[in-house]
């Protein structure tokens, strides 16, 4: 199992280290598999440096999308755009 190191915003970072927030919306620029550790380097986008604030998270789930392979057209998800819901 891989360990694979992201920045997160500290917006972001909180939400996630609580555990109140249980997913990810990433581009999908890495390779990722269900079973690695999610490093997430808390990043200040402000002073453009990492705060020192880390948490790691198993991934469970991964799901790879693109644009044409979704349920709605191109058009309107451009102009309404994504929702992200966490499920318990």
């Amino acid at each position: 199992m891989a360990v694979i190191r992201k920045k997160i915003w500290p917006d972001y970072f909180d939400a996630v280290a609580s555990g109140k927030k249980k997913y990810e919306f990433r581009l999908n620029d890495f390779d990722v598999q269900e079973g690695d550790t999610l490093l997430l380097e808390e990043w200040d986008p402000a002073t453009k440096k990492y705060t020192g604030r880390k948490t790691e998270k198993k991934v469970s789930y991964s799901r790879n999308f693109k644009l044409s392979e979704l349920f709605w057209p191109e058009e309107e998800i451009r102009e309404k755009g994504f929702k992200i819901l966490s499920l318990e």
